[in-house]
């Protein structure tokens, strides 16, 4: 069976020239990316073109949600995202495509069509549209459309606010937002979901990158304080990229092993073994082979 990387990046070439003729975030200003919440940021010359990895056979690329496209005004948005799906047509053998859509003004048409494409794999979204219950309700329309395709939702964090007490997003390190924002926004859209989710799209399957924050290992506390946690969400999936060995464990105690597929977020991290977290054969095989298999294709598990 096919081994794959769930979570990677690369930025087409249009892409690229569309941030670049912006001049207000997201833009580009030569090879200097610039963000309203985050430190400028030199983008690494192996976001242009799509990783190549010996050790999995298929990896699925995305769009970096922390840009904000997918929440620009709707003729903003149009030029990037074409040129986001543009690139479906020159990803070589190996590689899949998360797709992306403007959620200000979101044509469900259009949509369709999108993740009707042989190389679309399933939709991305940023998980500061569902962080909360009534946040969750706005975008169900949009995820019932994926539903319907039969395709999977990752979620992915998206763009982080200036910190609190902060002149500027200058004003701390480059892996700030990644510690702070990003954990939480993901953390806030597993509790949505985890609330409200499955009574609104009973058949969805959706993951959650960065293992969703770590929000399941609250568990306890979100008992402790009148929530509920009691069967695992067969539909409900947790990618791995920027952690090992621990916080994998960790959640496999909690969501079980079934529950975690191998994401490994190059370029912006890199995987942390190239046979997986280092956790034997078998955790190995269920984290890039099996349950991305049921991720994707939906089935038992």
């Amino acid at each position: 069976m096919t081994r794959v990387d769930c979570h990677q990046h690369v930025w087409p070439a249009a892409l690229v020239d569309g941030l670049r003729r912006r001049t207000r975030a997201p833009h580009l200003a030569g090879d200097v990316l610039h963000l309203a919440g985050e430190p400028p940021y030199v983008v690494d010359p192996a976001v242009l073109t799509p990783s190549v990895r010996d050790d999995v056979d298929l990896a699925l690329v995305s769009l970096s949600s922390p840009l904000g496209i997918e929440t620009l005004p709707p003729e903003e948005a149009a030029p990037l995202l074409d040129a986001w799906h543009g690139l479906a047509a020159d990803l070589g053998a190996g590689h899949g495509l998360w797709a992306a859509v403007n959620l200000v003004e979101p044509d469900l048409v259009d949509l369709r069509a999108t993740l009707a494409g042989d190389q679309v794999h399933g939709l991305q979204v940023p998980a500061t549209a569902l962080l909360d219950p009534a946040g969750l309700e706005r975008l169900a329309p949009v995820l019932a459309v994926v539903e319907d395709a039969g395709l999977p939702v990752l979620v992915h964090p998206g763009p982080a606010p200036t910190p609190p007490g902060a002149a500027g997003a200058g004003d701390v390190p480059g892996w700030w937002p990644a510690l702070t924002s990003y954990p939480a926004q993901q953390a806030s859209a597993w509790f949505a979901w985890h609330l409200a989710g499955r009574a609104l799209l009973p058949d969805l399957r959706i993951a959650f990158v960065a293992l969703a924050g770590l929000a399941p290992l609250h568990h306890e506390r979100l008992v402790a304080r009148g929530g509920t946690f009691g069967a695992v969400d067969r539909h409900v999936y947790y990618e791995t990229s920027s952690y090992g060995p621990r916080a994998i464990d960790a959640m496999v105690r909690v969501v079980g092993v079934d529950a975690v597929v191998h994401g490994s977020d190059l370029p912006y991290a890199a995987p942390s073994s190239t046979t997986g977290p280092g956790m034997g054969e078998a955790l190995s095989h269920a984290l890039l082979t099996a349950n991305p298999h049921h991720l994707m294709n939906g089935g038992s598990r």
